[in-house]
């Protein structure tokens, strides 16, 4: 399913700027418009797969030039840094390995820097920009967009998920056997998400996690746009840890809206003993007039609502 990257347009548009000429060696000119560049050896790769492969079960980064790339790759060992050499401008387009995303992921681990994913959709309706199926994973500085699953993970209890300044646009349906979502992590150890902004869903959940431990905190929650969406923040098999400084405004196309945040709604499979909700700002949008709960509780553990700000319509804490 691999493909020469090809360049995006606006790949192609310089700054004049005031350069001393120096002779160029041939690894020089070659890696002047390598797509796949591996940092430690310095050697440059046409296809994002190889790369991969030549780190092996080693540890690697791989800097990615500043295009729009039809391609995608499997990571089966090792530990992998995805690196755009220009945050926001390296940009895996519309290409799902093994039917499933443009990262599948399961080595040690993995670290998604300043990366673009963008137009992932495959059969069963679970594209995503990263399928993450074992080992542990760190994002900083990515976009999310236009697909049907920004990131989606399988179960590593031992495994550990830590999202940091990041966008989820545009993600979600619930066209498939089941619904997709921005964010859907499996039973793993812990999932961090901070600085983080989720907007314009179109459908399934905006975060839905099943691991043991969670925190979000410091991020924005914009469902104004949002089109056939579910709760912003589902925690369905229960979790401890907190979720404070959150920014929320739900909109008008719902699927459910019964609550903003869910806590054990399928299972009790985690204890939600301590549960911290505290210092978030949530509401309707403009001209909106319904009845919700920002967090509803099924775990009949003691969840710790703090001291939240919220809109007319919205009551604090609900038992289910």
């Amino acid at each position: 399913m691999n493909r020469i990257a090809r360049i995006a347009p606006a790949a192609l548009s310089l700054v004049a700027l005031p350069l001393i000429a120096l002779p160029a060696t041939g690894s020089q000119a070659q890696n002047a418009t390598a797509p796949y560049t591996v940092v430690e050896t310095g050697r440059s790769y046409a296809r994002l797969q190889e790369a991969v492969d030549a780190i092996g079960d080693g540890r690697g980064t791989i800097r990615f030039a500043s295009m729009r790339f039809a391609d995608c790759a499997v990571q089966d060992k090792g530990e992998v840094t995805y690196q755009a050499a220009v945050p926001g401008q390296s940009i895996l387009d519309g290409v799902a390995c093994e039917d499933k995303a443009a990262l599948v992921l399961r080595g040690r681990g993995a670290h998604v820097d300043g990366m673009v994913f963008a137009n992932i959709r495959v059969g069963d309706k679970n594209g995503a920009g990263i399928r993450l199926e074992h080992g542990n994973l760190t994002i900083s500085q990515a976009w999310f967009r236009d697909s049907e699953q920004g990131l989606l993970t399988g179960e590593d209890q031992r495994g550990t998920v830590t999202i940091d300044k990041s966008t989820f646009s545009r993600l979600g349906t619930c066209e498939g056997s089941g619904c997709a979502h921005s964010i859907y992590v499996g039973n793993y150890g812990a999932l961090t998400v901070t600085r983080s902004r989720f907007e314009a869903g179109t459908g399934g959940h905006y975060l839905k996690s099943r691991a043991a431990r969670i925190e979000v905190s410091d991020c924005s929650f914009d469902d104004s746009a949002g089109r056939g969406t579910n709760y912003m923040i589902d925690l369905p098999d229960g979790a401890t840890g907190r979720i404070v400084n959150n920014w929320f405004v739900q909109g008008r196309d719902k699927e459910n809206y019964s609550t903003f945040i869910a806590v054990a709604a399928e299972h009790r499979d985690h204890s939600s003993q301590g549960l911290v909700v505290d210092g978030n700002n949530a509401r309707f949008a403009p001209g909106l007039d319904r009845k919700s709960a920002f967090v509803a509780d099924w775990s009949d553990d003691a969840v710790k609502p703090g001291a939240n700000v919220l809109g007319p319509g919205l009551a604090r804490y609900e038992k289910r």
